[in-house]
């Protein structure tokens, strides 16, 4: 039955998107399936609704707070949440949860391939918000403890692995020079960008940048949010936990392509996102999922060049 359904729905996003490259139309048709797959559930979550839903997430981080989250929350908000489980250091995300496990040390980024159970389950040009709920992360940890004199730029950056192939989505140090010399005096700027030894990696390797030796050389006005999390570890629970708590007092971020882009679109304000070669742009995320996230302005920028750009206009 199941292999039947998925050929119907093959058939049909064929037809309905004929000029599509063939690789993004599996994207799609399974996600058409997973949304099918939700009907099992229909008395369960509108007529009983028990707290029966048992939630569990081993893949990718972006997956999981664009889609899986915001699942399990509208659960909760159900009144149809049982337990969900994940990986290390995210019971902070999933605060609304009774029950929940850190289960996962690492992520696996082929655990969603065959996963239907969450009506978005990977990306897709349609989305459905039947099961939908953005989480109030902003609301849940705006916080005291890091508020400074001038306002907070989050500088969110990656040096990963992508694609199998050299980092292609990140900030190289002469165009973070250019950023602080000209934003440094209005803001305080916290620069993220987490080791492996910080949170819960998944199949893309992080390289070394260099940068953070640099940033203390020639910028030390710039916060480095892993020095934060050195001082406050007495204060928070984990280095998300930390990240929560910074980010939710900002409402100005410069973010990387993947999860780093995600999880900055969850605090309202503006998020630049340099992206280049992804399914967001192919799927049109950007003016979709992601602003729905907590109603930030989404702001692609394609090349550093935009970045300045956009930063000129909204900084």
């Amino acid at each position: 039955m199941k292999k039947m359904v998925l050929k119907l729905c093959t058939a049909m996003v064929r037809l309905r998107y004929p000029n599509m490259k063939p690789a993004y139309l599996y994207f799609i048709r399974d996600n058409y399936y997973s949304r099918l797959n939700q009907a099992q559930f229909y008395l369960k979550d509108y007529h009983s609704k028990k707290k029966y839903k048992e939630i569990n997430w081993e893949g990718e981080f972006q997956v999981e707070i664009t889609y899986v989250l915001p699942f399990a929350y509208w659960h909760f908000l159900n009144g149809t949440l049982k337990s969900t489980t994940s990986s290390t250091n995210t019971k902070e995300f999933y605060f609304f949860s009774e029950n929940h496990t850190e289960k996962y040390a690492e992520r696996d980024a082929t655990f969603m391939f065959n996963n239907y159970d969450i009506p978005n389950m990977t990306h897709s040009i349609s989305k459905s918000f039947k099961k939908w709920a953005a989480v109030p992360l902003k609301k849940q940890y705006t916080n005291n403890l890091f508020v400074f004199e001038k306002p907070i730029l989050i500088i969110a950056n990656k040096y990963n692995i992508e694609w199998d192939q050299a980092p292609i989505n990140f900030l190289d140090i002469p165009t973070l020079s250019k950023i602080i010399d000209t934003y440094k005096h209005k803001y305080q700027i916290i620069y993220n960008r987490p080791l492996s030894n910080q949170i819960t990696i998944d199949n893309s390797e992080i390289l070394d940048l260099g940068e953070h030796e640099w940033l203390k050389e020639n910028h030390p006005e710039v916060i480095l949010l892993k020095d934060l999390y050195e001082q406050h570890k007495a204060e928070v629970n984990s280095f998300n936990h930390l990240q929560l708590m910074v980010y939710a007092n900002s409402n100005h971020f410069l973010s990387m392509h993947g999860g780093t882009a995600a999880l900055a679109s969850y605090f309202g304000g503006t998020n630049i996102i340099l992206s280049n070669n992804g399914m967001e742009e192919v799927f049109n995320e950007y003016t979709t999922i992601f602003p729905a996230l907590s109603g930030a302005r989404i702001l692609h920028a394609k090349n550093q060049q935009d970045i300045l750009n956009y930063m000129q206009q909204y900084y």
